[in-house]
């Protein structure tokens, strides 16, 4: 199984997830960001496009690792990741599905200006224009198609841990 976490930046997603690997029997957390740094390493460079989710490889590489990941070790897949292009995640969950993996898609929301303090705030990465730009799509995929896609946890008064626990509850039923 795959238990993903959508949303913005700031959310609580990498923290969560670690949190959730912990409450969750024989899981593993895979960041897919690291697919996309993979696919940044190539030189000479691959077309920039402004963000590795727009690479056509990123998408299927990312199933197929999980896929992979999982056939080899069992278990559980916790994936922190930001997906908000619904085409992506559609192809994504489609090809998750076409190998027979359940996903729990989980969305850690927050209310905008909860996000930008945390992103202003984020002691470990710094403030940053690339996360705080991403608030406004996180909104319109929000409004239209992400929350109806996903299991929406507010985090806007919830520590990660209380967010984690809500998530490893759901999952254990």
């Amino acid at each position: 199984m795959i238990v993903w976490l959508n949303g913005t930046h700031g959310a609580g997603k990498t923290t969560t997830s670690a949190l959730v690997r912990q409450l969750i029997p024989d899981s593993r957390v895979f960041d897919a960001e690291k697919v996309g740094e993979t696919l940044m390493d190539i030189k000479p460079a691959l077309p920039w496009t402004g963000n590795f989710q727009h690479w056509p490889p990123w998408r299927p590489l990312v199933v197929e690792t999980a896929r992979h990941v999982l056939d080899y070790a069992g278990g559980t897949l916790v994936m922190p990741m930001t997906v908000l292009v619904e085409q992506y995640w559609r192809e994504i969950s489609a090809g998750l599905a076409g190998h027979g993996i359940p996903v729990r898609h989980f969305v850690l929301h927050a209310d905008q200006d909860t996000l930008r303090r945390r992103i202003e705030g984020d002691t470990v990465l710094g403030p940053s224009s690339f996360r705080l730009s991403h608030l406004e799509p996180y909104a319109e995929a929000a409004r239209t198609w992400l929350h109806r896609e996903a299991e929406v946890i507010d985090t806007t008064h919830l520590t990660p841990a209380e967010a984690a626990l809500r998530i490893a509850e759901v999952v254990k039923g």
